[in-house]
């Protein structure tokens, strides 16, 4: 697997708080203080995938890997946008995934078990995907945020729907009724990624002290 590159903009509290915090997750983490487009070139320059996280919307960076704070921020809630964030990247340029005993194709957006094949929707993949990399059950409003892109024009009932269909192809299909299952805290994968982590901390700005 290629390392992973996590580069900070400037900020030095929260370079430091995510270097003290530990996290069973792989990447390289990068404090960049003066010139980030320096530290992006090297990264690039040799093959490896990355990611900024940044206070400074008006930085031009490519937004499909950069995570923009908005304050205050947990940093469980950090950790995960930085996981769901690496994974489209990952994904991006892998053909198959595995949660539990199911293979997802990401080329043909099938989920398949044994001889049984499902055909998904991107929409669907991108759901299954939030849900898997996420620490958390999920509430309605969350996945709306985070799968439909902040959308005013995406109820919460659609987003209920999406799923309640999606739940239903996959007891048809594998008979496994409990694959995506709804917790009173919001919505899980029952194959969850193992996550370690050490402490919760709050980010309120970028000279605080601990």
């Amino acid at each position: 697997m290629n390392k992973l590159f996590l580069v900070i903009d400037q900020n030095e509290y929260l370079y430091q708080l995510l270097k003290e915090t530990k996290f069973d997750i792989q990447y390289k983490l990068i404090h960049s203080i003066n010139n980030i487009e320096i530290e992006i070139n090297k990264i690039v320059s040799n093959k490896k995938d990355y990611l900024i996280i940044s206070t400074n919307k008006d930085q031009n960076f490519d937004r499909k890997k950069t995570i923009y704070l908005i304050k205050p921020i947990k940093i469980l809630q950090l950790y995960e946008k930085i996981n769901l964030s690496f994974s489209k990247i990952k994904f991006s340029s892998t053909s198959n995934i595995s949660i539990g005993k199911y293979i997802f194709d990401l080329n043909s957006r099938s989920m398949n078990y044994q001889n049984k094949k499902l055909k998904l929707t991107e929409k669907e993949v991108e759901l299954i995907i939030y849900l898997y990399e996420s620490v958390s059950e999920k509430r309605s409003s969350d996945i709306r945020k985070e799968v439909w892109g902040h959308s005013d024009g995406v109820e919460t009932h659609t987003v209920e729907t999406h799923i309640y269909r999606l739940r239903k192809k996959i007891t048809e299909t594998f008979d496994d009724e409990s694959f995506i299952t709804y917790y009173k805290n919001g919505y899980k994968i029952k194959w969850k990624k193992e996550i370690l982590l050490q402490g919760i901390f709050i980010l309120k700005n970028s000279d605080q002290k601990k």
